[in-house]
């Protein structure tokens, strides 16, 4: 199998520094963050994709959606792919690090997942999707489930999760064998 994970595109909430973990909140694609996902789908054009899931979150369904364009298949929303619950959604990034700082992997600020709940979450939908019978599939999600995918399959420690960035639109691909 082979596996595309495309972080979603540049969102509002990105440019005013907010976390975001309910879908119904108004976040959605820039102007830029659009430009984004049409460059991942341009790059993912002759890629013969057999499924797509994404993140129930708008922003990634909003990518997946651009990227779909030269697909054309349904959508599976993958709960377990929803960006970490923050427990700060609407409040500014740099209060939730600032919260979490003392132990960054296993704090659950105001009622949210810490980082290491959020891993099992994510790597337990990541095993769902590779069990599946394709050969190639995409999964749209958010900075913070490609870096957990990442550190996985180059089995990085938790410590260094958040050591390494990806840009909005970033695409990651992984080679799977049974």
């Amino acid at each position: 199998m082979r596996l595309f994970l495309v972080r979603h595109g540049m969102s509002n909430y990105n440019v005013l520094g907010l976390c975001n973990d309910d879908p119904s909140d108004d976040v959605h694609l820039t102007e830029a963050g659009i430009k984004q996902a049409e460059q991942a789908g341009d790059t993912l054009r002759n890629v013969h994709l057999e499924q797509i899931f994404s993140s129930p979150l708008p922003r990634a369904l909003q990518t997946a959606a651009i990227i779909n364009r030269h697909h054309n298949l349904p959508i599976i929303i993958q709960p377990g792919l929803h960006d970490i619950r923050s427990g700060f959604n609407g409040k500014p990034v740099e209060d939730y690090f600032a919260a979490i700082i003392h132990a960054p992997l296993t704090t659950r600020p105001a009622g949210g997942e810490s980082l290491l709940d959020y891993k099992s979450r994510v790597l337990q939908c990541l095993r769902y999707i590779l069990s599946m019978p394709f050969g190639s599939t995409l999964a749209v999600a958010h900075e913070e489930t490609l870096r957990i995918v990442y550190a996985w399959f180059h089995q990085i420690e938790d410590e260094k999760l958040r050591d390494f960035h990806f840009a909005n639109g970033a695409i990651l691909e992984f080679s799977v064998t049974s």
